[in-house]
Formats: structure tokens, sequence, C-alpha cells
């Protein structure tokens, strides 16, 4: 082996190195919200501006078509959250009013379908209710505080990640200088990041929008027929859709959001729900085979491994990160062709 072919090797197993030290940092600092945010923004803009820049010519207007698609995205984007964020608050409405009208009936109809020892341990009025409310949150005082300290780092994560998605999307308009291996070795490797989050996520938003639409009819056509109406439907279908973005968990999570809701129904309501949303989980599974499988070709007892060791090992960051950072991983080895 010569002396360029050993340095052009040692160049790029330094990148495999830099990009692994990178993703583990992403995970390991809390900054997997920015990621996301930032490749989201990169691959729309990516995939949209080429539209505009067909229509315009020379390099600035080119430049400008994506800046401006850019600057669209991530103020869509940052409504989008906002908007997320109003509707849950316009969801639960007047406080004293879900206290009356939406949990305590909740509460009254378990006491029908539970088991005396359970509903011995049920509040059995609204102030009963309110005060054990009150206590739980008080003697987790702390953690909410914290919780509500990392929900506006994540926010503030999500904003930055959008913003520096689109200033890396509209760096690609511009003329390319003459960079260095290592520096062309990272970006095959970032490119290939993107590749992979665009092969996993905008397919389980594929998946996702399945799930949510049989869901939604299920819960707003299917069972109002039979003259069931189950409380905080659009709040169960929007929870559908946020969390079916996680491949195969996230739909096993929407079904017990939905089944427990069901039975504080009746019994027969939750059986029915469990029966409907398991053909749902089903074709859950035939979807991930087609469609997620398909771009990465991995099957799903691949991508649970890889979700169960990632949750293990980083908690929930890790269970999000896990099926993009597996899709690269595998892109990695077979362009090396070691799988």
């Amino acid at each position: 082996m010569d002396a360029a072919s050993s340095r052009t090797r040692a160049v790029c197993i330094a990148s495999y190195l830099a990009a692994g030290l990178g993703l583990f940092l992403v995970l390991y600092l809390r900054l997997l919200p920015a990621l996301m945010a930032g490749l989201l923004v990169y691959e729309v803009v990516v995939s949209v501006a080429p539209l505009m820049g067909r229509r315009l010519s020379g390099d600035r207007a080119r430049v400008l078509a994506v800046a401006l698609v850019g600057i669209i995205v991530v103020g869509l984007l940052t409504l989008l959250i906002l908007g997320g964020i109003s509707f849950f608050r316009n969801e639960i409405g007047n406080p004293e009013d879900l206290w009356q009208n939406r949990l305590m009936p909740m509460v009254e109809r378990a006491r029908q379908q539970l088991p005396p020892a359970i509903v011995d341990r049920l509040p059995d009025s609204v102030d009963a209710l309110r005060l054990t409310a009150l206590d739980w949150a008080r003697s987790h005082a702390v953690t909410l505080q914290l919780a509500g300290k990392e929900a506006a780092r994540i926010l503030v994560h999500i904003v930055i990640g959008l913003v520096l998605g689109a200033i890396v999307a509209l760096s690609r308009t511009r003329p390319t200088h003459q960079v260095g291996p290592f520096a062309a070795e990272l970006s095959l490797r970032a490119a290939r990041l993107a590749d992979a989050f665009h092969n996993i996520v905008f397919a389980q938003i594929k998946i996702s929008l399945v799930n949510t639409a049989f869901t939604a009819i299920f819960l707003v056509a299917v069972l109002p027929l039979f003259g069931v109406h189950l409380p905080l439907t659009k709040t169960l279908i929007v929870i559908t859709f946020i969390v079916g973005l996680l491949p195969v968990i996230g739909n096993l999570l929407s079904n017990t959001a939905i089944t427990i809701v069901g039975l504080s129904v009746g019994l027969y309501v939750g059986l029915g729900a469990l029966a409907f949303l398991i053909l749902i989980h089903k074709l859950e599974y035939f979807l991930n085979a087609r469609i997620v499988g398909g771009q990465i070709r991995a099957r799903a007892w691949e991508l649970l491994v890889a979700m169960l060791v990632f949750e293990a090992a980083f908690g929930l960051p890790g269970l999000v990160a896990a099926p993009i950072f597996y899709a690269y991983l595998k892109s990695e080895l077979e362009a090396a062709r070691l799988i």
C-alpha cells in the first residue's frame, strides 16, 4: 500500500470516528431536538428549492430562491409548533370545566367498570380529585419545575436547529470552494446522515398519516354510529399522529391511550377499541415492512433491537434517534460493501 492510499484510508477512518463521536455527543449533550429540526428544514428546503431554481437564472437568483424557501419553511414550522401548543391549551379549556365535565365523568365511569379494590382508591368528588392532583403536584414540584425548564430548553434548541438547517441548505447554492480530504469525507458522512433522516422520517410521516386517518375514522365516524362518543377525541387524534412518528412503538403508545379512554366509557367500548386498534397495529407492521424497511432494507425486528438498545443507553432521545442512526450506520456499511 503506497503512501497516498494509506493517507486516504487514515482520513476516511478519522471521518468515521468524528461522525460517530458527533452522533454520540448529540445524544449525550441532549441536542437531538436541534439536530432533528435542522435536518427537517434542510431536507424540505433542498427538496423544494430546485422547483423555484429552475425558473430563475443566475447563482444569485437561486440563492434568493433558497433563502425565501428557507424563511417560509422555518416560519411554517415555527407556527406549527406554536399552533400545537395553542391547540392543547384550547382543548383543555377552562380548568373548572376540565375537572367537572371531563375528568370526573371518566372517574365515575371507571368506578362502574373496575374492581372494588381499585375503586376504593379513586376520588369520589371533584374536590377530592382536585386535592389529589394538588397533592401530587406539591410532592412533585421540583420535577415539574425541571420539566418546564426542559421544555423551554427543547423549544429554544428546536428554533436554533430550524435556523441552522436553513443556513446549511442556503450554503449549498453558493459556489463550492476547494476543501481538504478530511472536510470532503465529513461532508460525505453528513450527506448520508441526511439521506438516512429523509428515508426514515418522511416514510414514517406517511405511515403516521395513514394510521391517524384510520384512527380518526374510528373515533369520529365508527364509534358515534353506535352512540359512543369518547372524550378528548381531537387530542387523541393529534397524539396518534405525533407518537406515530416513532416507528412501531408509537402505534402501541397511541393504542394504549385510546383503549384507556375507551375503558372509561365502558368495558365493551374499550375492548372494541382495542380490537380495532390491533388491526391498525398489524397494518402499521405491514407499512413499516413496505415503506421504512424498503427504504433502508431493514426488517422490523432490526429497528426494534436498535430502539431497545438506544433507549436503554440514552432514554427517550435514544428511542427517537435509533431508527435514523441505525439507517445511517447501515448506509455506511453498505457503501463500504461490508453487508
